[in-house]
């Protein structure tokens, strides 16, 4: 039998990142966990976030510190309910803004009914395309351009729905999501649909909605691929988009691809590329190269060090960049 990515993602609420969440309570069919991860190391910050920055400076960061409370409930015939609630840790400055919030929502899933989500979640969309988006230092940037408004990675305040089918030989996964008014856009819809056999996956993922004030949508077709595991051997994985959801008005096609290798002691290589063209003006909006090592020293203690290449492109004036550090998963 197959495990489809709905499986993945009932099975994912009582795990965090790559390590099991601390389990606190269980019991009559309730139960109670927290998970996340904390990281420091050292780098040069990217210029995008502050243009103040120039390649020789050197700073103390953190990559994506969370905390999580995850709790399931078992409903009876066949339902499970479960809730999340995730918030970004600030972990190296002062001052009262110590969290603000990236996962909130309430999910209802059954065997042969699929399950329901409602709040801000990862996106069906992500399920197919966040594939490339595995390193710890480096990775995807384009699905999380507004996001959360757009619903391509965290999106917030979405309802979703997934269904998947399990055959002997394959597996079959289908998913929709719908968000209101949500920043610069209104009603959002997207449809995705993927395949998993062996190793392998292929996905694809449809999005649009009006964008406030314009007659236009804002819209991306989205296919995927990967095979393998990250982590585990060899994982090879590429996304393709193509719309006009970001970026300004215009038509734009962005690639990102990984391939990486895995020893059996842990020590885990990857090279990960990322393209970002606009269309209308053929001009490059980003192009970077990264090469990234990981190694578990424990299951919950993973050391990282990654050096991303600029290779150039035609609208701003970014330069390599490089990370080294440690992740502790709770």
């Amino acid at each position: 039998m197959k495990k489809t990515v709905l499986a993945s993602v009932i099975a994912g609420i009582a795990f965090s990142g790559q390590a099991f969440a601390v389990e606190l309570y269980n019991n009559s069919g309730t139960t109670f966990s927290i998970g996340g991860h904390v990281s420091v190391g050292l780098g040069n910050p990217d210029k995008d976030d502050d243009p103040y920055v120039t390649d020789d400076d050197l700073a103390v960061e953190s990559l994506s510190p969370r905390i999580n409370f995850n709790a399931t409930q078992d409903l009876g015939g066949g339902f499970t309910a479960d809730a999340k609630g995730e918030w970004t840790l600030n972990m190296l400055d002062g001052g009262d803004n110590s969290f603000s919030t990236r996962l909130g929502y309430i999910g209802v899933s059954h065997d042969m009914w699929g399950r329901m989500v409602g709040g801000t979640q990862w996106s069906p969309y992500y399920d197919v395309g966040g594939v490339a988006d595995m390193p710890i230092a480096f990775a995807n940037d384009f699905l999380y351009i507004d996001g959360g408004n757009l619903g391509t990675a965290r999106a917030e305040k979405m309802l979703s729905y997934r269904k998947g089918f399990d055959f002997d030989s394959f597996g079959l996964d289908f998913g929709a999501g719908w968000q209101g008014e949500n920043g610069n856009y209104g009603d959002r819809a997207q449809l995705t649909a993927s395949v998993s056999f062996d190793k392998f996956m292929l996905g694809y993922g449809f999005s649009t909605g009006s964008k406030t004030g314009q007659n236009d949508d804002a819209m991306a077709n989205l296919f995927s691929a990967k095979y393998g595991s990250y982590g585990d051997g060899l994982y090879v994985a590429a996304v393709y988009e193509m719309g006009s959801k970001f970026y300004g008005d215009f038509d734009t096609t962005n690639t990102e691809a990984i391939i990486a290798y895995a020893l059996a002691n842990s020590l885990n290589f990857s090279v990960n590329y990322e393209n970002v063209e606009n269309d209308d003006s053929n001009e490059t909006e980003k192009s970077e190269m990264a090469l990234q090592v990981e190694y578990n020293f424990t299951p919950t203690f993973v050391g990282y060090g990654a050096y991303q290449i600029d290779l150039g492109d035609d609208v701003s004036n970014d330069d390599d960049r490089y990370a080294i550090g440690v992740r502790y998963y709770l």
